[in-house]
């Protein structure tokens, strides 16, 4: 699959899933899905991942437009390297990418994925960022192990 089908893909339901959270609940009702387990809770983050740097949005936006010139620049470095320094680069772009138009567009993050045995309530961009440093991890804790 090309990064570009994924970054769209990816960035796609982030905005879609965002919009029908923002459009259709207001902001602090919960709906079950798997109750007692798993509910849509709207919020909005005006911090960085479990809440920190609250209030912050124009240093967590800074933060976030650094890091993303700071990959473009570095892009056909990045190309060259195995598929999970790729991949974990490109999906993690994406998921900064989600959270960062929310920021600038609401002055917020908008979170809804709440697990009751996981605190904090987040959303596709932070799973998609999430999984992309798992894949980085990967690459520096075992795969460099296996072919170093």
């Amino acid at each position: 699959m090309s990064y570009f089908l994924v970054i769209s893909l990816v960035l796609l339901a982030d905005r879609l899933s965002k919009f029908l959270v923002m459009s259709r609940m207001t902001e602090g009702e919960s709906i079950p899905v798997l109750a007692p387990v798993l509910y849509i809770t709207y919020v909005r983050n005006m911090g960085a991942a479990f809440g920190l740097f609250q209030g912050r949005v124009i240093l967590l936006s800074a933060v976030a437009v650094l890091c993303l010139l700071f990959v473009f620049t570095q892009w056909k470095k990045i190309m060259g390297k195995s598929p999970f320094v790729r991949w974990g680069v490109t999906i993690s772009l994406v998921g900064a990418v989600g959270n960062l138009i929310d920021r600038l567009r609401f002055g917020a993050v908008i979170d809804f994925i709440d697990v009751i045995f996981f605190p904090p309530i987040f959303n596709i961009a932070d799973v998609a960022i999430v999984f992309g440093v798992g894949l980085l991890i990967w690459e520096v804790v075992v795969h460099d192990r296996v072919s170093g």
